[in-house]
């Protein structure tokens, strides 16, 4: 029979992988306290960072209806569990490593898929939501844009079509005030031959 606090555990870290947009295993052999606090640290409200045993945690994922664990859960294993952005939390982790060679990424849990290493480090070369967001808005404003263009353009065109029309006719009017003013002159000049 399992023993509470193992059983609780699994329960806690079953939570973690099914409330979790993805999980990063890492291994963190040769990593100081102070490293795993300052990576704690970095990985801010996005991720928690937690060692578990690795049986414990293989028991977990597969409550969680995750699959394929069973090689990458051998060796010292710690579990990076993202609830914010994905791609933000991966360039953290991989700027990490960067920074302290001992931290491996050994793999890692994206919608109940496994990835490998590489997967996960081109997680981080995504950008993040927030850019692509406003790459979206960006392009919806454009295509706005143009969409409003396209509509005003036959209705300015006809605009301009009238005001053309409006100054020909204008033109082509025979100026009727200098014909009268003719008119009135020939008339006074006939009143002073009399």
């Amino acid at each position: 029979m399992a023993r509470p606090d193992k059983a609780a555990a699994v329960a806690q870290l079953a939570d973690e992988f099914s409330s979790s947009n993805a999980v990063v295993l890492t291994e963190y052999r040769g990593l100081t306290v102070k490293n795993l606090k300052d990576l704690r640290r970095s990985l801010g409200e996005d991720a928690s960072y937690a060692v578990a045993k690795n049986t414990l945690a293989l028991i977990a994922a597969r409550q969680a209806g995750v699959e394929g664990l069973d090689d990458e859960l051998t060796g010292p294993t710690a579990l990076a569990f993202v609830k914010g952005d994905v791609a933000t939390a991966a360039k953290k982790l991989r700027d990490f490593a960067k920074a302290n060679p001992l931290l491996v990424i050994k793999s890692g849990v994206l919608e109940g898929k496994v990835l490998n290493a590489e997967q996960v480090k081109k997680l981080a070369d995504l950008e993040s939501r927030e850019v692509l967001l406003s790459k979206l808005a960006g392009a919806m404003k454009a295509s706005l844009s143009t969409a409003v263009g396209t509509f005003a353009a036959p209705l300015t065109q006809a605009a301009q079509l009238f005001g053309a029309l409006e100054t020909k006719q204008a033109d082509q009017k025979p100026d009727t005030s200098a014909a009268a003013e003719t008119t009135t002159d020939a008339a006074a000049a006939a009143a002073d031959n009399q």
